[in-house]
């Protein structure tokens, strides 16, 4: 089972020069650096069409596929990310709630979990893969 979609990373590097794409294939430095130079002034952005599908597949190799989707997740960091809706959909109400009324966190939250999600997903995922194995159910 793939764990991150080709068509999504296209998609966000098409949405501009903010290293989305490069945060979405766990790449949390050089999105960084695409953020604050806007695609190494843009020459980066349009050498990363060609690279896309090299991330895709180093995503593939380092996190763990299963229960809860990147894709879902990264859509709903995006576009409801203010509100908690990412932490909600991986299990998290404490800090989703947190995220709800706070803003996410006031923005800190935010950007640790642009940093983060992916690790955090990987983790949650193996975690669920371990305890069906067990027989132990978690949500």
């Amino acid at each position: 089972m793939e764990s991150h979609k080709l068509w999504l990373g296209y998609t966000l590097w098409l949405l501009g020069f903010f290293g989305i794409h490069r945060f979405y294939f766990g790449r949390p430095f050089s999105g960084a650096i695409w953020l604050f130079t806007l695609g190494l002034f843009g020459i980066g952005w349009l050498i990363d069409i060609f690279l896309i599908p090299d991330l895709k597949r180093a995503a593939e190799r380092e996190y763990q596929s299963g229960p809860l989707d990147y894709s879902v997740a990264w859509i709903l960091f995006l576009f409801f990310g203010v509100l908690g809706v990412h932490r909600f959909y991986q299990g998290k109400l404490f800090t989703g709630l947190a995220f709800f009324f706070t803003g996410g966190f006031v923005g800190l939250g935010l950007i640790y979990d642009l940093l983060t999600l992916n690790e955090q997903l990987s983790e949650l995922n193996l975690r669920r893969l371990k305890n069906s194995r067990l027989g132990v159910m978690s949500y």
